[in-house]
């Protein structure tokens, strides 16, 4: 085995390798950019590199200097040739498959032909980008970067006149995700199943699947949720799926860690057609791992070094149900908008059958940098449903405050009842998002807050100051709502005095007693923001001095009875990567005026009225949330503003 290998990657996956690493007694040596000097996967490595980017390849092979091996991890680099030989030139082994089927797999038109070739069933496509070829995919299809993967710059088109925008931005977001803007077209699907197979191969022609995974929990593209094995197939089209996928592999001579990805339909789902070959570890890897009982980086390692597979097909046992919820930094209520923020209380849930694969730590800076994924939770029991129950008992003892997350949202995609009964697709999420109704702070939390400020003294030295002769309520506003307190009593915007009483049980931890209800409740106060953490949900209360309610009356009386905020602000932290329109240009509602990428997502920012535009930003600008990017006035004809 190596001595020393080399893991070129951050975050939640560079933890996990270097777990297995140390586990083994091999050195773990990390790299790091100047954003993550701090981060989890540097203090647990056994010895750190900076280099300047994780996408640089000369940086990442001066940084092996020394050792045997460079694990990749996902994403960034795992699925680039170029690294591949570049290892190979250095002397170290790259923890992967060899060139020629990173080359071959890495082109989604070159696999697509490849495996059509070999036998295995693909969905109708072409690699020539213009109408013609759209026209005879047929509508609807799907615009997908050619490199690369996660669902990044998949574009549906319902429409030929849509398909020249499309094309347009599916270009820019491969180009900046995987450094090549090449796409192809696809047939879509409707109503498919997302399903793919674990791969094992050895560098003596022993291949073996380890079952399957269901991904159809998607979107935009992006897997939310993940589960193994298929509650769709049976054992006939388990074995059948799983040895075309071994079919595949053994057609370029595959060796290591590798997952075969296909659409399966829900209505017959003995059909499968190949998708694409992702020629590495994957995110949703540890529910293969607790179902089968392996360690899927041990085998990678140990492949790598020379080593063959000592499980046959026969020795691979699916026991129980394994399901896992992706954390990611990102604001459900902003229709997903990636967040930033920093982590100023954690709690990462355990208990029987519960894993946590996490970078997390408090003091953590989330930016905008990088992938917005955070963490992943995930439970096993010996079958689905209490599988399903434990991830969402495990999430509502998920905590995180100082940045906003989707847990909520995961908690009530699991209480779906076309979820818990397994019948999904690649669509679900799309049609049930717009059912769902987060939830928004209630008394108990804003209560709890304003008591706490109350409790640190807050309420006597007050933005009003002491008050001479009998007691008065202390006022407080939380956002929208204001809260009066008076010894032990409460008053919550009209409502009626109730009976409150605050006990802190830690630093970051309270019990809230409010008209005789109990609430334990997690809690942290920086500046005018507190965050309330409330089984999975979080809640980030602002409070206003007297100073800024009079600004806001003021700003009201200025602006009168005008419709629409002149101002256009940022949406999300991120960066300006297009703009459409210039200072001085004439617009009109809905008109795009420019386009901001954060973790490697897009967003278009629209005009809100008719007007002149003036813009304040230009391309590779950083704008942090609510930054203002452009401003919108009447027309001159129009007159001036009430």
């Amino acid at each position: 085995m190596f001595r020393t290998v080399l893991v070129a990657n951050r975050g939640e996956i560079a933890c996990r390798v270097i777990a297995t690493l140390q586990r083994l007694g091999i050195r773990a040596v990390a790299v790091y950019t100047d954003a993550d000097r701090d981060a989890l996967h540097v203090a647990r490595a056994d010895s750190a590199v900076r280099i300047d980017s994780y996408l640089s390849i000369e940086a990442v092979v001066a940084a092996a200097q020394g050792a045997d091996a460079i694990h990749p991890g996902y994403g960034f680099l795992s699925e680039n040739a170029d690294l591949a030989r570049a290892c190979e030139a250095a002397g170290v082994v790259f923890v992967g498959p060899g060139v020629k089927a990173l080359e071959v797999m890495g082109d989604k038109i070159r696999a697509k032909e490849h495996v059509s070739a070999a036998g295995v069933p693909v969905i109708p496509g072409s690699s020539s980008i213009d109408a013609a070829s759209a026209d005879r995919v047929g509508y609807p299809l799907l615009v997908k970067p050619s490199a690369g993967g996660g669902g990044k710059g998949m574009t549906v088109v319902e429409r030929a006149e849509d398909l020249a925008d499309a094309l347009v931005g599916a270009r820019r977001v491969a180009a900046a995700a995987f450094g090549d803007d090449t796409l192809l077209l696809e047939r879509l699907v409707r109503s498919p199943r997302h399903i793919e197979v674990q791969l094992l191969a050895d560098g003596f022609e022993h291949v073996i699947h380890l079952g399957e995974r269901e991904c159809s929990l998607q979107r935009r593209h992006q897997k939310v949720i993940e589960e193994a094995p298929s509650p769709l197939l049976d054992e006939v089209t388990r074995q059948s799926i799983g040895e075309a996928a071994c079919d595949v592999a053994r057609s370029v001579g595959y060796v290591g860690a590798g997952t075969v990805e296909f659409l399966v339909s829900d209505e017959a789902p003995t059909e499968f057609f190949f998708m694409e070959m992702n020629t590495r570890l994957q995110v949703e890897h540890p529910v293969t791992e607790l179902v089968t009982g392996l360690d899927l980086v041990e085998w990678q390692l140990r492949v790598a070094a020379g080593q063959p597979l000592t499980v046959r097909q026969s020795d691979v046992v699916l026991t129980g149900h394994a399901i896992e919820a992706r954390v990611y930094a990102e604001d459900p209520l902003r229709e997903f908008l990636p967040s930033a923020g920093t982590v100023h209380v954690l709690d990462e849930p355990t208990g029987e059958g519960i894993r946590v694969d996490s970078a997390l730590q408090e003091g953590l800076e989330i930016g905008s940098t990088y992938d917005p994924m955070l963490a992943k939770v995930i439970a096993w029991a010996p079958d689905r449903a209490t599988a399903i129950a434990r991830l969402d008992a495990a999430l509502a003892r998920t905590t995180i405050l100082g940045v906003r997350t989707n847990v909520e949202f995961l908690r009530q995609v699991l209480a779906d009842p076309d979820v818990r009964a397994g019948r999904l697709d690649t669509g679900l999420l799309a049609r049930l998002i717009p059912t769902l109704t987060l939830r928004t702070p209630e008394d108990a939390h804003v209560v709890a807050a304003a008591l706490s400020r109350h409790d640190v003294g807050e309420g006597a030295w007050g933005s009003d100051g002491w008050r001479l002769g009998e007691p008065r309520p202390i006022r407080y506003e939380v956002g929208d709502v204001e809260v009066s307190v008076l010894g032990s009593t409460v008053t919550v915007g009209d409502g009626e005095p109730v009976t409150a009483r605050l006990e802190r049980r830690g630093p970051d931890a309270v019990v809230l007693e409010l008209g005789g209800v109990v609430h334990p409740l997690r809690l942290v106060t920086h500046g005018p923001v507190t965050w309330v953490g409330d089984q999975g949900s979080a809640f980030e209360l602002r409070f206003r001095t007297r100073v800024e309610r009079l600004a806001d009356e003021l700003a009201a009386l200025t602006r009168g009875t005008r419709p629409v905020d002149p101002q256009v602000r940022s949406p999300m932290p991120g960066t300006v990567v297009s703009v459409e329109v210039g200072t001085g240009d004439s617009v009109v509602a809905g008109q795009i005026l420019l386009t901001i990428e954060a973790m490697k997502m897009e967003h278009r920012v629209v005009a809100p009225s008719d007007g002149i535009v003036t813009l304040t930003v230009r391309p590779t600008d950083q704008v942090a949330l609510d930054h203002v990017v452009a401003t919108i006035t009447g027309h001159p004809d129009e007159g001036t503003p009430a």
